[in-house]
Protein backbone atom coordinates (compact mmCIF):
# COMPACT_ATOMS: atom_id res chain seq x y z
CA UNK A 1 0.00 0.00 0.00
CA UNK A 2 1.11 3.44 -0.94
CA UNK A 3 -0.47 6.52 0.79
CA UNK A 4 -0.30 9.81 -1.67
CA UNK A 5 -1.49 13.11 0.02
CA UNK A 6 -1.14 16.20 -2.58
CA UNK A 7 -0.67 19.74 -0.85
CA UNK A 8 -0.39 23.56 -1.89
CA UNK A 9 -3.58 24.18 -4.78
CA UNK A 10 -5.19 27.37 -4.93
CA UNK A 11 -6.54 30.13 -7.00
CA UNK A 12 -3.69 32.26 -8.41
CA UNK A 13 -4.08 34.77 -11.67
CA UNK A 14 -2.84 34.25 -14.88
CA UNK A 15 0.93 33.92 -15.12
CA UNK A 16 1.41 33.75 -11.46
CA UNK A 17 3.07 30.31 -9.85
CA UNK A 18 1.96 27.57 -7.87
CA UNK A 19 3.90 24.56 -6.09
CA UNK A 20 2.37 21.62 -5.17
CA UNK A 21 3.74 19.12 -2.96
CA UNK A 22 2.75 14.97 -3.03
CA UNK A 23 3.76 13.31 0.69
CA UNK A 24 4.18 9.18 0.13
CA UNK A 25 4.25 7.02 2.85
CA UNK A 26 3.75 3.40 3.06
CA UNK A 27 6.24 1.65 0.89
CA UNK A 28 9.91 2.41 -0.33
CA UNK A 29 9.10 5.73 -2.33
CA UNK A 30 12.77 6.09 -3.68
CA UNK A 31 12.10 3.25 -5.77
CA UNK A 32 9.36 4.48 -7.66
CA UNK A 33 8.77 6.34 -10.57
CA UNK A 34 6.02 9.17 -9.90
CA UNK A 35 3.94 11.29 -11.91
CA UNK A 36 1.87 14.05 -12.22
CA UNK A 37 -1.75 14.32 -13.85
CA UNK A 38 -4.76 16.43 -14.28
CA UNK A 39 -8.43 17.16 -14.51
CA UNK A 40 -10.63 19.23 -15.43
CA UNK A 41 -13.96 18.98 -15.57
CA UNK A 42 -15.73 17.43 -18.14
CA UNK A 43 -12.59 16.15 -19.44
CA UNK A 44 -10.88 13.24 -19.23
CA UNK A 45 -7.67 12.95 -16.92
CA UNK A 46 -4.55 13.94 -18.68
CA UNK A 47 -0.68 13.43 -18.04
CA UNK A 48 1.29 16.49 -16.81
CA UNK A 49 4.58 15.12 -16.38
CA UNK A 50 6.86 11.95 -14.85
CA UNK A 51 9.88 11.59 -12.98
CA UNK A 52 12.41 8.36 -12.52
CA UNK A 53 12.84 6.76 -9.35
CA UNK A 54 16.26 8.88 -8.92
CA UNK A 55 14.94 11.68 -10.51
CA UNK A 56 17.21 11.35 -12.79
CA UNK A 57 14.84 11.87 -16.22
CA UNK A 58 11.95 13.74 -16.37
CA UNK A 59 9.07 14.36 -19.11
CA UNK A 60 6.52 16.22 -19.76
CA UNK A 61 3.09 16.89 -21.75
CA UNK A 62 3.62 19.79 -24.74
CA UNK A 63 1.11 21.91 -23.09
CA UNK A 64 3.34 22.35 -20.00
CA UNK A 65 6.88 21.88 -21.09
CA UNK A 66 9.30 24.92 -20.13
CA UNK A 67 6.81 26.00 -17.77
CA UNK A 68 6.23 22.69 -15.36
CA UNK A 69 9.06 21.31 -13.49
CA UNK A 70 8.70 18.34 -11.41
CA UNK A 71 11.33 17.34 -8.78
CA UNK A 72 11.89 14.95 -5.80
CA UNK A 73 12.98 14.77 -2.62
CA UNK A 74 13.49 10.84 -1.46
CA UNK A 75 14.93 11.68 1.90
CA UNK A 76 11.68 13.15 2.28
CA UNK A 77 9.48 10.88 0.64
CA UNK A 78 8.04 14.08 -1.29
CA UNK A 79 7.62 14.69 -5.07
CA UNK A 80 7.34 18.54 -6.76
CA UNK A 81 5.06 20.32 -9.04
CA UNK A 82 6.86 24.17 -9.89
CA UNK A 83 4.39 25.16 -12.17
CA UNK A 84 4.95 29.14 -13.86
CA UNK A 85 3.29 31.17 -16.01
CA UNK A 86 -0.15 29.61 -15.48
CA UNK A 87 -2.73 30.09 -17.64
CA UNK A 88 -6.33 29.13 -17.09
CA UNK A 89 -6.42 26.50 -19.45
CA UNK A 90 -4.04 24.96 -16.77
CA UNK A 91 -6.99 24.87 -14.13
CA UNK A 92 -8.14 21.22 -13.34
CA UNK A 93 -7.69 19.15 -10.08
CA UNK A 94 -4.17 17.75 -9.61
CA UNK A 95 -3.14 14.12 -8.64
CA UNK A 96 0.26 12.74 -7.97
CA UNK A 97 0.47 9.07 -9.07
CA UNK A 98 3.13 5.35 -8.13
CA UNK A 99 4.29 4.07 -10.54
CA UNK A 100 5.25 0.36 -9.03
CA UNK A 101 6.25 -1.24 -12.04
CA UNK A 102 8.68 1.88 -13.23
CA UNK A 103 7.22 2.02 -16.50
CA UNK A 104 7.79 5.96 -16.90
CA UNK A 105 4.77 6.42 -18.70
CA UNK A 106 2.20 8.74 -19.93
CA UNK A 107 -0.75 6.74 -19.54
CA UNK A 108 -3.04 6.72 -15.97
CA UNK A 109 -3.19 2.96 -16.56
CA UNK A 110 0.43 2.62 -15.75
CA UNK A 111 0.03 3.74 -12.08
CA UNK A 112 -1.61 1.78 -9.57
CA UNK A 113 -1.87 4.54 -6.51
CA UNK A 114 -3.02 8.16 -6.52
CA UNK A 115 -3.50 10.80 -4.23
CA UNK A 116 -7.15 12.30 -3.42
CA UNK A 117 -5.94 15.67 -5.83
CA UNK A 118 -5.30 19.40 -5.04
CA UNK A 119 -7.60 21.75 -7.20
CA UNK A 120 -5.61 24.46 -9.03
CA UNK A 121 -7.81 27.38 -10.74
CA UNK A 122 -6.40 29.75 -12.70
CA UNK A 123 -7.75 33.28 -13.49
CA UNK A 124 -8.10 35.25 -16.49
Amino acid sequence: QVQLVESGGGLVQAGGSLRLSCAASGRTFSTYAMGWFRQAPGKEREFVTAISWSGGRTFYADSVKGRFTISRDNAKNTVYLQMNSLKPEDTAVYYCAVDLNNLFGSSWHEYEYWGQGTQVTVSS
